[in-house]
């Protein structure tokens, strides 16, 4: 029987790290935290190769006395937690004592730190969690942390990571969400020399707001602020108008701390009830304040899940002050302007103006009658009166004119027309057609303008999604394709607002949307420009589209042939059939056939696309079997 002996510390905190440090966005997330706990003013992180072999964090912050620096690396180590009491009211963001010893463990590091109104620093070197001499160093107040070549000491862990954008636009993506967390702090983030980040940190939320989501968002917004019991609820929200195509663009923070909630996402959701198209999702930047002992924040090692006493409480609150809002919408009213040209005009004064101005010519040019030439006439020979080329009769017979001998006048003799020679044309060829077989099926119509009901001659029923078979029939199509979509340029641009990780991410692969038919260029400000989208793509859908693809690409998988068929699969959708929509016979036979051939039998994401109910499960339902 093997012996049970306890593991070297080294082992441990490499099995320790691979819990809490599982790309650079981790390392950085958890240096970051730190950072704002050390009551940081301005905080700058910068980025190469995604963070692999370079992340640095600089902050203005408490900074670490030099004896203490070996300790904060040591496990367990925190100065957030003393009793077992605080675990029940936690209010920092760090607070476990294991971030950095564990990121020290799989990386160079080395650390810079002053404390307030000392005159000197001190620095720290560890190698994979072996820590050198504390040594005296010049530096500004605060703490710099540099991690250097991540998971050297652990390859196997590296062939788990995705591509430099990828690993970069994750990293960006928890700065963004910290800067909204922290309107008061300025963060600025540098990913490979260039600034894709910077926030004033003038403690308003929509300054944070439009400098890491856009301007575009930005403007869309709606205040909100309630409360219900001791949950608080503040933040902003988008104007029904202003729906998207993915909830990507919904952030929540609780007690300042970044949350994934289906809970928080529901309540949102239905107070949009009834107020935004289908197929679009609103968008958000709240903030629920709760006491610290309803909440538990220890659930998951991210520390991104979190868990309510009471669910109904925080759902309750959301929903309120979300429909509050929406029912009251106090926006400011606009500036006003003074009316255009054509807006002082009644419709007749416009259309009076508009008839003058089709008139005019167009530019300087003058139109001017055609001049054929006449016999015997050069060009520069003035002539009575214009000829135009209407007057000029193309049916009429050719006329020679001769003088005669008496009186030297002319007269005009016409020649006999040709006798037309009769045409023979080929007898026709009978062709008998065969009549066409009668399908075993017969489309009785359509329900609820989604459902195409059929019925077969056993009597059956089927009921036939129509946008879910048109789906699967477009990404058969799709994918079976080697060739580039084709394409339709846009007569005028169309501007995509994304955030800063889907922007960034984007940029990087403009290829890959080129071969899905989107020829995009880079406008700045996390916004790009479309110029040609998908023939089968309708130009409104075309930014919501995007936006689809852009997360799918920030969750791109590992296997290029998986993250494919996600991108296959949005372009499937945004091209089907829209249920809601009328479709004709022919449509309607085409997609039954598909169907009732036993083609298609799911949609792209594994739902069923047709429903069978036999003549006994309906006499059944009616009591009749």
């Amino acid at each position: 029987m093997p012996q049970i002996q306890q593991l070297s510390p080294h082992v441990a905190d490499l099995i320790a790290a691979g819990e809490v440090v599982e790309r650079p966005a981790s390392v950085a997330k958890e240096l970051l935290e730190n950072a704002i706990d050390a009551g940081a003013s301005a905080i700058v992180t910068e980025i190469e190769r995604g963070g692999l072999t370079y992340l640095r964090i600089t902050d203005n912050g408490c900074g670490i006395a030099p004896q203490q620096l070996p300790t904060a690396f040591l496990r367990h180590a925190t100065s957030k937690l003393r009793t077992a009491d605080d675990l029940a009211a936690i209010g920092t963001l760090g607070f476990r004592g294991e971030a950095l010893a564990a990121i020290s463990a799989v990386s160079h590091v080395d650390i810079f730190s002053r404390e307030r109104e000392s005159e000197t620093g001190a620095m720290l070197h560890l190698d994979g969690g072996v820590a050198g001499e504390v040594t005296d160093t010049g530096c500004p107040e605060g703490t710099t942390i540099c991690v250097r070549d991540l998971f050297f000491n652990t390859p196997a862990r590296m062939k788990f990571m995705k591509k430099d954008s990828a690993e970069g636009s994750a990293v960006t993506g928890i700065v963004t969400h910290l800067a909204l967390s922290h309107p008061d702090i300025s963060f600025k983030l540098l990913r490979d020399g260039a600034e894709v980040l910077h926030t004033p940190g003038d403690g308003q939320l929509l300054s944070a707001i439009y400098a890491a989501m856009g301007r575009d968002f930005a403007r869309s917004l709606l205040p909100v602020h309630g409360c219900g019991g001791e949950i608080s609820v503040e933040g902003f929200i988008t104007q029904p108008l202003s729906g998207h195509g993915t909830r990507g663009k919904q952030v929540f923070f609780v007690n300042g701390r970044f949350v994934k909630s289906q809970l928080l996402a529901a309540a949102l959701e239905e107070a949009y009830r009834n107020r935004m198209l289908k197929g679009k999702f609103p968008g958000c930047v709240l903030h629920i304040t709760l006491p610290t002992t309803q909440v538990d924040v220890n659930v998951h090692p991210a520390k991104t899940v979190v868990k309510f006493l009471s669910d109904r409480a925080v759902f309750d609150a959301v929903y309120h002050t979300v429909l509050d809002a929406l029912d009251h919408d106090k926006m400011p009213p606009a500036k006003k302007t003074e009316p255009s040209f054509y807006q002082k005009m009644t419709v007749t004064e416009f259309r009076e103006k508009t008839a003058e101005v089709e008139k005019k010519p167009l530019g300087s040019y003058v139109s001017r009658p055609v001049m054929p030439v006449k016999p015997g006439v050069s060009p520069e020979t003035p002539v009575d009166k214009p000829l135009y080329l209407h007057d000029v009769s193309v049916d009429k017979p050719k006329t020679f004119t001769a003088p005669t001998a008496k009186t030297g006048v002319s007269y005009e003799i016409t020649p006999p027309a040709k006798k037309a020679e009769p045409i023979t044309l080929p007898e026709p060829e009978q062709v008998t057609m065969e009549a066409k077989k009668e399908a075993p099926w017969r489309i009785v119509g359509e329900v609820l303008k989604t459902y195409i009901i059929c019925e077969d001659e056993g009597g059956a029923m089927y009921l036939i999604d129509k946008h879910a078979a048109h789906e699967r029939i477009r990404f058969d199509k799709l994918k079976e394709s080697t060739e580039p979509l084709m394409a339709q340029m846009l007569l005028m641009p169309i501007a995509v607002t994304l955030s800063d990780e889907e922007y960034s991410i984007v940029l990087e692969n403009f290829d890959t949307l080129r071969e899905f038919g989107f020829a995009c260029e880079d406008f700045g400000g996390s916004t790009v420009l479309l110029r040609e989208i998908p023939a089968d793509i309708l130009t409104g859908d075309a930014a919501a589209t995007v936006e689809e693809l852009a997360q799918k690409l920030v969750l791109g998988r590992a296997d290029p042939a998986g993250a494919r068929d996600e991108l296959l699969h949005t372009m499937a959708c945004k091209s089907a059939i829209k249920a809601g929509m009328t479709t004709d016979r022919s449509e309607m036979a085409a997609l039954v056939e598909k169907v009732q051939s036993g083609e298609i039998q799911y949609c792209p994401h594994g739902r069923p696309v047709c429903v069978r109910l036999t003549q006994y499960e309906i006499e059944k339902m009616f009591k009749r079997a």
